[in-house]
């Protein structure tokens, strides 16, 4: 079950450039509508791409991982990065966090980086769930829904699994609201990093 961050229940999430359809999301695999500059990608609802050319930047930010270290997302400048936000508490995190695992193992070779957005969750469940599912890359603490505010004017998140995929430009090539596949945001790193599946 999708769910909606605390963020959504506060205050209203108004964006300056929004995909057609990407407000309406009621559940899991909510629907999408692609829109000129975007597709939906491997038939998995909820999965959008940008093309080159319409794709968003992504805001400056940063934060503290789940280890107390410092993060700012400018260190990752010239990387692809995939940045999933997830919370111990929901289920389809737990579904998808071996795919996440396997493709961050499968691209690392390729320079891409991968980056969790942990959010409504304490710090002792958060390590459990990273240990459980083999989780080596960073995740930042963010219980206050600050960074998902940072991105309120390019794509907002919609709930809880929600991914990103960050060109090396810095520009946000490719959306999934709901659980990801590792065939789904694997085709979007094919894309992203001009290699195969």
């Amino acid at each position: 079950m999708v769910r909606t961050p605390p963020l959504a229940r506060r205050a209203p999430i108004v964006a300056a450039t929004v995909i057609a359809g990407v407000l309406a999301v009621g559940g899991c695999g909510g629907g999408a509508t692609a829109s000129s500059g975007t597709s939906n990608v491997a038939s998995q609802v909820g999965t959008v791409t940008f093309e080159a050319g319409s794709r968003p930047a992504a805001p400056a930010f940063s934060g503290t991982t789940l280890t107390g270290a410092s993060f700012s997302f400018a260190s990752d400048k010239g990387s692809v990065v995939v940045i999933n936000w997830w919370g111990s508490w929901c289920s389809d995190c737990r579904q998808e966090a071996p795919a996440l695992t396997a493709l961050a193992k499968k691209y690392q070779v390729k320079g891409v980086k991968f980056l969790g957005i942990d959010i409504a969750d304490s710090a002792a469940n958060a390590e459990a769930y990273m240990h459980t599912f083999g989780i080596t890359y960073p995740s930042l603490n963010d219980p206050g829904d600050t960074i998902a505010l940072d991105f309120r004017a390019t794509v907002p998140t919609q709930a809880v699994p929600f991914t990103l995929v960050i060109d090396r430009r810095g520009h946000i090539a490719g959306r999934v609201i709901g659980q990801d596949t590792y065939s789904g945001l694997g085709a979007i790193l094919a894309n992203v990093t001009g290699g195969s599946a």
